[in-house]
């Protein structure tokens, strides 16, 4: 392709506000025009037509993250502590997955993108970490969204590792939910100190399909492997 390459960006949902209002954190914005593409938001008000037409001109998708799953999509109650669900969202972005994997697109996903590509591959999750599995470890910081809190590991020789330039690395950490049973296709390949998976990719190789559970969008300032995962991005999506 020429020109700079157009990735679709997920944005949240507001839940039980009025008025109801699409957006994203800049961060996402700055990552990918940093690292040379240009982002294109997929707001959960679109239409099943609207996301057509817009994918049409995609070259790769990035999922955001956000508030939680609906965890009617693989098939268990509501745990006490679901927050923003917004099915309208769901239903979005597993088309946005579909039809990114039906082009061979690229795709990044980060945190709740990780959450949506496992479910939306017939995967689930865990819907409280802290009390299922269960873990010692913060997986919700409460310092700045920049500074990193926990390690991970990440498999060498892995598509991640290679793409961060690293198999171990320090990051942040704002979720309270986490995979269960992979989505079809799906490999875990990175891992925190609790052994709760933090890093996913496609097993299939000739595919550029990965998931972070931490926000590198929120490292790229200091941090060379969070760069780098936005560059592979825009880079496999200018291929």
């Amino acid at each position: 392709m020429s020109g700079l390459p157009l990735i679709g960006v997920t944005t949240s949902i507001t839940v039980g506000t009025a008025p109801e209002r699409a957006y994203v954190n800049s961060t996402y914005l700055f990552a990918i025009q940093q690292a040379g593409g240009v982002p294109v938001a997929l707001p959960p008000q679109l239409s099943a037509t609207s996301l057509a037409r817009l994918a049409r001109g995609l070259d790769g998708l990035l999922l955001t993250g956000g508030g939680d799953l609906d965890p009617a999509l693989f098939g268990e109650a509501p745990h006490p502590t679901l927050y923003d669900v917004a099915p309208a969202r769901d239903t979005l972005e597993i088309s946005a997955v579909r039809i990114a994997l039906e082009r061979g697109l690229p795709i990044l996903a980060v945190c709740r993108g990780l959450q949506l590509l496992n479910v939306a591959l017939g995967g689930s999750l865990f819907q409280d970490v802290g009390a299922d599995p269960g873990t010692t470890l913060r997986h919700g910081q409460t310092e700045p969204r920049d500074q990193p809190t926990h390690a991970v590991t990440v498999k060498p020789g892995s598509r991640l590792a290679e793409t961060l330039g690293t198999d171990e690395l320090e990051v942040n950490s704002m979720h309270h939910q986490a995979l269960k049973v992979l989505g079809e296709g799906l490999v875990p390949v990175a891992w925190a100190p609790d052994q709760l998976v933090e890093g996913v990719e496609m097993t299939d190789s000739e595919r550029f399909v990965l998931g972070v559970q931490w926000h590198p969008e929120e490292l790229c300032r200091d941090s060379e492997p969070a760069r780098r995962l936005f560059a592979a991005l825009v880079s496999s999506a200018r291929s």
